[in-house]
């Protein structure tokens, strides 16, 4: 078997055995595929001629091309899977991509908009459809930090408006229960009786839908917050995780429970949540002032 197709077998074991998202084997296939091409000209066709070297060839062919540190590590990351799911396999003796280095990437704080903004953004016209499907969207996404790919898969009967609950089927196809608010019960009703006028007796699971009555994609998705972005005069580019990051700042700037964050946000590791704690300094210092003993006022 040429490489193209172990790449093949490798996709359909990532959906089979280990029930990735179809956005996730996406990303995978599009990260080595360009490189498998490249080396199918240097007729490098067998699993068995996989060697560090070649790996190293195409780390700095990355470099060369400009990706960054954050792409060149993906594309890393990439390949170890695939080598090593060759080395289970027997096609191949040991895995070339796990002696290399990624790159390290420096921790960026997630950016975030303010209650404010958050507001202005969500105050669209009520006499427009599209504009409210997009509300009901952006309210949702906002109320329960769900990732866009959750958001595009949910379903008319993962709404539980009596305990204004999502059922939400995310990572690993992990099913989490997220509670919404009062805001985003509102809007998703008036979306509810827009889509029923869409569909009129037409069967459809999805809960948002296009006007060519499918279920709606993450590109379109993408594309409508942009939209309303620049309408609104948000600055800065606007995309869905922004608002996830909004929902798990606001939400541990006012509880500070970060199990709780972690668990509507659906992160396997605390880890992962920590990186929204990023408070000011001033309030660490105030929180500081008032709880260490040793700072407490007499």
């Amino acid at each position: 078997m040429t490489l193209l197709e172990w790449q093949q077998k490798w996709l359909q074991q990532l959906r089979g055995e280990r029930g990735l998202a179809e956005l996730t084997l996406k990303n995978y296939d599009r990260l080595i595929t360009a490189d498998l091409s490249e080396l199918e000209q240097q007729t490098i066709t067998d699993p068995k001629q996989l060697r560090v070297p070649v790996i190293e060839r195409l780390l700095v062919g990355w470099r060369r091309s400009g990706l960054g540190e954050r792409s060149i590590a993906l594309k890393l990351s990439a390949w170890r899977t695939f080598c090593q799911f060759l080395v289970e396999s027997d096609a191949l003796d040991d895995n070339p991509a796990a002696s290399i280095s990624a790159p390290k990437i420096p921790k960026r704080l997630p950016k975030n908009l303010d209650v404010d903004s958050i507001s202005h953004l969500l105050d669209l016209p009520h006499d427009d459809e599209i504009a409210i499907r997009d509300a009901a969207m952006m309210e949702l996404l906002y109320a329960s930090g769900i990732r866009l790919a959750e958001l595009v898969s949910l379903n008319r009967d993962d709404i539980d408006h009596r305990m204004m609950q999502l059922r939400v089927t995310g990572k690993g196809s992990k099913t989490r229960i997220v509670p919404f608010g009062r805001c985003a019960e509102k809007a998703l009703k008036q979306w509810l009786k827009v889509r029923q006028a869409w569909l009129v007796d037409k069967p459809e699971l999805a809960l948002f839908i296009s006007k060519r009555l499918q279920r709606i994609s993450p590109r379109t998705v993408q594309q409508r917050l942009n939209h309303w972005g620049q309408q609104q005069g948000i600055v800065g580019d606007l995309h869905p995780h922004k608002l996830r990051h909004s929902f798990a700042s606001h939400m541990l700037e006012a509880s500070g429970d970060l199990r709780a964050v972690q668990e509507m946000l659906g992160h396997a590791n605390l880890s992962t949540t920590q990186v929204y704690t990023h408070l000011d300094f001033q309030r660490l210092a105030s929180v500081y002032d008032n709880a260490h003993p040793r700072a407490r006022k007499k």
